[in-house]
């Protein structure tokens, strides 16, 4: 169960749904790209950097967050926690929009985003059960506290071409940077647990050509290095 932040004792407090929302963008930084700096917070968000040097620290007084000398910054273990509880909603709500209700992948992001901050640790529990308690979000993104159903991946622009391989995960940062990339990839059929191969032909130093099944797709080099795939046995 996710814990709640500790009350700040000074002025200044933040709203729980902008701590959240706040720590969920750094797990998903930190995940993606390793390192995390207040710039690309910022640039995630759609904030301008001050307000978000404002709230970051904040959230460092509040012990969710520690910002290094070098701007660098990680979750501390109870912002882990709370940041999980976030993550966990999220995805399972994606996992009901699209597996349920039949919304497309960008769709369901939306969405999720919107009715997360208002659902509770039981009702998450509860839907976790009725959608028999998966492991990953739609896009192959591991759901905390659960483990991933596959094994060493790789990204698909890394793929020797001719070899067979399945998409597992989708990254987030396409998830959340490009909507329209993941509406384009539905589209192709180049979802999680596709059957792809990069063809010998019609590659280049700055794109790859990919079959999926009787059907090839161009993908530039930056976008399929956000698509990880597990080659198969």
């Amino acid at each position: 169960m996710a814990t709640e932040p500790k009350k700040a004792s000074n002025e200044g407090a933040l709203r729980p749904e902008t701590v959240k929302h706040y720590l969920e963008t750094i797990f998903y930084i930190q995940f993606e790209e390793d390192r995390v700096r207040p710039g690309r917070i910022a640039e995630w968000l759609g904030l301008r950097p001050p307000t978000v040097s404002v709230t970051l620290h904040r959230l460092e007084r509040d012990g969710l967050i520690t910002v290094e000398s070098d701007r660098t910054v990680s979750l501390t273990e109870q912002g882990v926690a709370l940041a999980s509880g976030v993550v966990r909603v999220h995805r399972l709500l994606e996992r009901w929009l699209t597996d349920v209700l039949g919304f497309d992948w960008a769709t369901a992001d939306n969405y999720a985003q919107e009715i997360a901050p208002g659902m509770s640790d039981a009702v998450a529990d509860r839907l976790d059960e009725h959608l028999g308690r998966p492991t990953t979000c739609p896009h192959g993104n591991v759901i905390p506290g659960k483990t991933a159903p596959y094994g060493e991946l790789e990204p698909l622009a890394e793929l020797t071409p001719g070899v067979k391989a399945y998409v597992r995960r989708i990254s987030e940062v396409a998830e959340h940077d490009a909507p329209d990339l993941l509406r384009r990839l539905d589209g192709h059929g180049l979802v999680t647990g596709s059957e792809v191969v990069v063809a010998e032909d019609g590659s280049s130093a700055d794109a790859i050509t990919v079959g999926i099944g009787d059907r090839t797709m161009a993908l530039g080099i930056s976008t399929a290095s956000l698509i990880w795939v597990e080659r198969e046995d």
